[in-house]
């Protein structure tokens, strides 16, 4: 559809129609916050040792902590029957476990609500004839996608509860790709309720912008291979690895593939390079943007994106220089959301609101 049969489209709405986009738009805004939430959570969780600290997987039933002490004596026997807790904690106090405890039901408890709130009122919105018919496959996805990630949470737990100390970096990294790819869809689909007064960008910079998004997601998931395999640990200087550019012994694993996601210093080394093809990419859509649509929205958004990326790096290296203490580490993923949603909104933004 073209720039102008698009424009009429949205000029054809009713006040109704418009308070309808609004209501949804603002609905999926509080999804968005509280999946952000949800992750951040999730990441103090894991810096925490958290994660297998709750050895079962009840849907309903474990949105009840424990309410007595002898409910906690049982609970904490359970954790002590892991290896972790055999390996790693062992004489833990019972006060103690109850502090990796509370990380992982706050976690799993947001994760519960975000369900709600995404079910109920989108039956509202539905039953109510609130949605417009473009709207409901998309929703329905979400919320579909919602129920594969907790499926998926588990299946990550369970990885550490019999032999490793720790769950699976492949499944920590699918675990947070996933959850990124659900705000990816819900702010998506937001910012396309919105209304725009400029002009769609050409297809060029569409294409070019949702790589853009691609890449970061990208770059997400080696961040959470990093995390899964403690890589961020080792390492601490910059730019320097191991005193070299590029650092020797970064396939020593066989077969040769097995190091791209278990050998802690190459999954270090391709985050890092990751990072500055992320960032090359961002300087070459900018300089793009400004010569196909100076002096744009458009371009404004994407100078803005590289700014954004060029302090998630140096958030990133001022967390490796500190062997990555907890409030830098979550400093680092909360602003790579920040960095990811910003992203999409550049992309919807270039391509312009739905047009009902």
């Amino acid at each position: 559809m073209s720039a102008t049969a698009m424009s009429g489209n949205l000029a054809s709405m009713t006040q109704q129609e418009a308070r309808n986009r609004r209501a949804v738009r603002y609905w999926l805004y509080a999804v968005f916050l509280v999946l952000i939430a949800i992750v951040i959570v999730g990441g103090a969780t894991r810096m925490t040792g958290s994660g297998l600290s709750i050895t079962e997987w009840k849907p309903i039933h474990g949105v009840i902590p424990p309410l007595s002490h002898a409910e906690w004596v049982e609970e904490f026997a359970k954790y002590q029957q892991i290896p972790q807790y055999i390996e790693i904690n062992k004489g833990m106090s019972l006060e103690e476990f109850k502090g990796i405890f509370w990380w992982e039901w706050a976690h799993r408890f947001l994760a519960r609500g975000v369900g709600f709130l995404v079910a109920i009122p989108l039956a509202f919105f539905w039953l109510t004839g609130r949605l417009e018919r473009g709207l409901k496959p998309r929703l329905l996805g979400i919320l579909a996608l919602g129920g594969l990630q907790g499926a998926i949470g588990w299946w990550m737990v369970a990885s550490g509860l019999s032999e490793r100390v720790s769950v699976s970096q492949y499944r920590l990294a699918t675990h947070l790709t996933l959850a990124c790819i659900i705000i990816i869809a819900v702010f998506y689909v937001a910012r396309g309720l919105a209304i725009y007064t400029e002009r769609p960008a050409e297809r060029s910079i569409q294409r070019f912008a949702g790589w853009l998004v691609f890449a970061v997601l990208v770059q997400i998931y080696l961040g959470g291979l990093v995390a899964g395999l403690h890589a961020g640990l080792t390492y601490n200087t910059w730019p320097l690895m191991d005193g070299t550019i590029i650092p020797s012994d970064l396939f020593i694993q066989s077969p040769w593939w097995r190091n791209l996601f278990e050998n802690p210093k190459t999954v270090q080394f391709l985050h890092r390079m990751f990072a500055y093809t992320v960032l090359v990419l961002a300087v070459l859509h900018a300089m793009q943007v400004n010569r196909i649509a100076p002096q744009t929205t458009h371009a404004r958004r994407a100078t803005v994106l590289v700014g954004l990326i060029l302090v998630q790096a140096a958030i990133g290296v001022a967390t490796l220089l500190a062997s990555v203490p907890i409030h830098w580490g979550l400093t680092h993923q909360a602003f790579a959301l920040a960095v990811l949603a910003f992203a999409v909104a550049h992309w919807r933004a270039c391509k312009g609101a739905y047009v009902g």
